[in-house]
């Protein structure tokens, strides 16, 4: 009879903890109980003490001891921890596993001393008169939480919840599904929209055998917790990069995302940390594996940048075989359309600034004296660039809402001839910018017809993209809504390039695919509700004409707040970053997991120089290529750049007046409404760098401080 083996994600963890010789160890135990799990050689050892009884220790030498869940019937086996002897034991003790009744999926409850839990005991609820406030679910019957996954045995502690502190404080003893539930319905979900959120599939008490382990497995809950193991190809991915298990356990959120049928373009908003472009990722290879399988087929993953494009080529490659990849591209737009237009004979230079700074302040000779040159350059990007403005007539008629200078039909013919001569300028000269080279590509489309490989387009970083950019991705799979055509994953909370779209304005409809993701895997909640903090008072736009925010949006891990240091001078700053990185470095924690970031490349040098003379080793994350983990030291970055990136420590460095806002960008805004743009920018930049902490984030700068950081 076929055995079934699963490995659970604490042990990933407990495993990642081991010494190298010990994990060597533990390797071989593994692959001797993958393949006979019930034979007499695993010496299988009933555990003093704990209170379930179907935990079981297994010797993997002397010294250190598995714990694995053995139900009582069926071939199952979980993986569940690993430790020292005694320790291994005391972990047991406190654990215990069971099917819950309703949802179906095997949930881990944490036991204190071996018993359950049953009073919250926060301050906030020995402040209040038990008579004098309710439960925070009084209007919700026992039975009703249990439907949403609140373990039975847990009741009493649900009730003795006041307040959401008291929720936040009692997370740990409760199974994620549960903890959100509960958040939600704190946060005035209705329960039928917990159980869409949460991926249950509503059955009868009587469908759910709480003994079937195995049906257990194969629920979306479970699954976040264990994975089955299926070959030694797969236990090796996991065993190797284990710090990154979200390659292997999806939210049921995320996993519902991947595996969604589409009749057309699918939109998917989230802020930092919430999995976006892990779900693009697994939905990349979903699609590959079980819709567009002929060898011909071909999908293309796209983002804004170059190094973006890099840092997912490489994730992918831990997802799936070489097969599937070969027919997943990724590939950054701009670079996209440089070679798709090359291919085609293409007789211009697509230029990023460096040519086309002389040719711009050419035509601005023809401006009126009395127009800024800010102004005129702002025009030309928000206006005439995205909206594909060719002549008088349409800048006539085009609407300018959300620029901040009015313009009257006499003033537009004043300043039109600037925009005419830069066009004419770039002509003769065969350059294009990149909106121009998008508009070509599309022309060419239009021309040569349905001439390219794709099936599917997968986007990145949409908030980044712009309007010319999404015209052509829509061109690109001709023929309007086709089943799985695009999916698009942005947040505008994180848009850093003033780059704002309408998708319906580009033919790309997503009415009624739409989707939100609201759980943050990475960032600790006291550091999202921090950095969520300096975008306080903003409005940000769901890249579809309306508007997003971050109201039901909340992080499962705990840990320290930001750290805010401000000095008297750069060296103080740097002498306390050198010390707080060598303790780091003293405590056994690898510095290659350390970023410091900055606002300005000049800025990272400086710093990284600092560093260096200090005698603590380096390494700059370039701007075009992916980060090299294999390569030691302190990693450096600017804002920029720690898009899409992660890491366990952040350091936010120089974080003073004149850098954050950034003084230049700011003076050069046109008018109010446009340096308004340009700080809210600021903010989402900071924002972008403080959230990549999955551990803790410190934020300096030498006096004069920036406010915001005084702010926050």
């Amino acid at each position: 009879m076929d055995v079934t083996v699963a490995i659970g994600d604490e042990f990933l963890d407990a495993f990642s903890a081991l010494p190298k010789a010990q994990q060597k160890k533990t390797r071989r135990f593994i692959e001797k109980f993958r393949a006979a799990p019930k034979s007499s050689g695993i010496n299988y050892e009933k555990i003093n003490g704990a209170q379930d009884e179907k935990l079981r220790s297994v010797r993997i030498d002397q010294a250190y001891r598995s714990i694995i869940l053995k139900p009582p019937t069926g071939n199952v086996f979980m993986i569940l921890w690993v430790d020292h002897h005694d320790d291994a034991y005391q972990w047991a003790r406190n654990r215990f596993f069971e099917i819950h009744p309703e949802t179906g999926s095997l949930q881990v409850l944490p036991l204190e001393d071996g018993e359950v839990p049953n009073t919250a005991t926060t301050d906030s609820t020995r402040d209040q008169d038990e008579n004098e406030q309710d439960d925070l679910y009084a209007e919700y019957r026992d039975r009703e939480l249990v439907r949403l996954g609140v373990p039975e045995r847990l009741l009493p502690l649900v009730r003795s919840i006041k307040t959401e502190e008291d929720l936040d404080a009692m997370q740990k003893y409760l199974p994620e599904e549960a903890y959100e539930a509960l958040f939600l319905l704190a946060a005035g979900y209705t329960q039928s929209q917990v159980d869409s959120e949460l991926a249950y599939k509503r059955r009868k008490a009587e469908e759910v055998d709480t003994q079937d382990f195995a049906s257990a497995l194969n629920d979306p809950n479970t699954q976040r917790r264990f994975t089955l193991v299926d070959d030694d190809e797969e236990l090796e991915r996991m065993l190797d990069a284990p710090l990154e298990k979200w390659r292997t356990f999806l939210h049921p959120s995320q996993r519902r995302l991947v595996t969604m049928e589409a009749n057309g373009p699918v939109r998917v908003l989230g802020g930092a940390g919430t999995g976006k472009t892990v779900v693009a990722m697994h939905r990349a290879v979903w699609l590959a594996e079980n819709v567009f399988t002929d060898p011909d087929d071909r999908l293309l993953f796209t983002t804004f940048t170059r190094n973006l494009a890099a840092d997912i080529e490489q994730n992918l490659a831990a997802l799936t075989s070489e097969d599937i990849l070969r027919r997943i591209e990724v590939q950054n737009l701009d670079r996209w359309v440089t070679q798709f237009l090359r291919a085609h004979g293409y007789a211009y230079q697509v230029d990023y600034g460096t040519q086309t700074k002389n040719l711009w302040e050419q035509a601005l000779t023809l401006a009126p004296d009395d127009m800024v040159e800010a102004f005129l350059r702002s025009e030309w990007e928000e206006i005439i660039q995205p909206k594909g403005i060719d002549t008088l007539s349409e800048y006539m008629r085009v609407s300018r809402i959300g620029r901040g200078t009015p313009l009257q039909r006499p003033t537009r013919k004043a300043i039109w001839p600037v925009f005419e001569e830069y066009r004419d300028l770039l002509e003769q000269n065969k350059v294009r910018e990149r909106e121009g080279a998008f508009r070509d590509a599309r022309a060419l489309l239009d021309e040569k017809g349905d001439i390219l490989p794709y099936n599917s387009i997968l986007v990145d970083e949409a908030q980044d993209m712009g309007t010319q950019a999404f015209k052509l991705i829509r061109q690109m799979i001709p023929g309007g809504d086709q089943k799985h055509d695009l999916f698009i994953v942005g947040d505008a909370h994180q848009r850093i390039y003033n780059r704002q779209v309408v998708l319906g304005h580009c033919g790309i409809n997503i009415v009624g695919r739409g989707r939100k993701l609201r759980v943050n895997y990475r960032t600790p909640e006291e550091n999202r509700e921090w950095a969520v903090g300096l975008l306080q008072g903003e409005r940000y736009d769901d890249l579809d004409g309306g508007l997003d925010n971050q109201e039901v949006y909340k992080s499962l891990v705990h840990g320290a707040a930001p750290r805010v240091k401000i000095f008297d001078s750069f060296q103080e700053e740097t002498e306390a970053i050198v010390g707080y990185l060598r303790s780091v470095a003293d405590d056994g924690d690898d510095l290659r997991n350390t970023c410091l970031v900055a606002r300005t490349n000049d800025l990272v040098q400086q710093y990284g120089n600092a560093l260096e003379e200090a005698g603590l080793e380096t390494y700059t994350v370039q701007p075009q290529q992916a980060e090299d983990r294999s390569q030691p030291g302190v990693r450096l970055a600017t804002m920029h750049r720690t898009k899409g990136l992660e890491f366990d420590r952040v350091i936010v460095a120089g974080v003073t007046e004149d850098v954050m806002p950034h003084n230049s960008a700011i003076r050069q805004a046109a008018d109010d409404v446009d340096r308004s743009h340009r700080l809210k920018q600021e903010r989402s930049l900071l924002y972008v760098a403080v959230t990549r902490s999955k551990r803790e984030v410190i934020v300096t700068a030498p006096e004069p401080a920036s406010p915001w950081i005084q702010e926050g």
